[in-house]
Formats: C-alpha cells, sequence, structure tokens
C-alpha cells in the first residue's frame, strides 16, 4: 500500500476509533459532536483532495485537514478535562491524531516545494 492510501486507511481508522469513543461519552452532545465533525473531517477532506481541480485546490483540502487535525486534539483535549474519556483513551488518541498530522504537513511541505521548484 502507498503512502496516500496508508494515510487514508489512517483517517478512516482513526474517525471510527473516535466515534466508537464518543458512543461511551455521557453528558457532552455538542462537544461529542465537534469531536466526531472534526476527526472525520480529517479523512473527508483528504480523499476530497485527491480529486483537486488543481495543485492548489489540493494543497488547501489538505490544510483543511490539518486545521481538522488540530481541532481534534483540542476537543479530545477537552473531553479528557473534564473527565468524559480516561487518560490511556485521551494519550492514544492525542498520538494517533499526531501522526495523522505530522504526515500531512509532510504531504504540505512536498507539494509546496515542488510547485517552487518548477
Amino acid at each position: 500500500m502507498d503512502n496516500k492510501n496508508l494515510l487514508r486507511e489512517e483517517t478512516i481508522n482513526f474517525a471510527i476509533e473516535i466515534s466508537d469513543i464518543c458512543d461511551n461519552v455521557k453528558d457532552c452532545s455538542v462537544y461529542v459532536n465537534q469531536l466526531l465533525r472534526a476527526s472525520s473531517s480529517i479523512g473527508a477532506n483528504l480523499h476530497e483532495a485527491k480529486y483537486a481541480q488543481s495543485t492548489a485546490d489540493f494543497i488547501s483540502k489538505l490544510e483543511i485537514a490539518l486545521k481538522e487535525s488540530f481541532e481534534t486534539e483540542y476537543w479530545l483535549e477537552l473531553l479528557f478535562r473534564k473527565n468524559r474519556i480516561d487518560e490511556v483513551t485521551y494519550k492514544d488518541m492525542s498520538n494517533k491524531c499526531g501522526t495523522i498530522r505530522r504526515k500531512l504537513i509532510a504531504s504540505v511541505t512536498t507539494v509546496k516545494k515542488r510547485e517552487e521548484d518548477k
């Protein structure tokens, strides 16, 4: 599996894991909804980038996915601080989100560098 498909799979699996966690969170529906939306948007924007109309559009979609990863980390921390998710879950999901974020940063950097070198 190439890196693009690997990252796509990671984002899908990540969104599924977040969804499973959210199914067990009580009394924070607004925060849970935000976490679900942000975490699933990472993969959705990555998938949409595959069909970008231009390099600029491709970069834009990746950057939106990157922003969504930062937002996901925020909602995870909020739920952890509110004691709605345990520390092990929080750290595990934060690490997975961080891995996805670093790969998105690397992808954006690579594409921008290629554009500069043209």
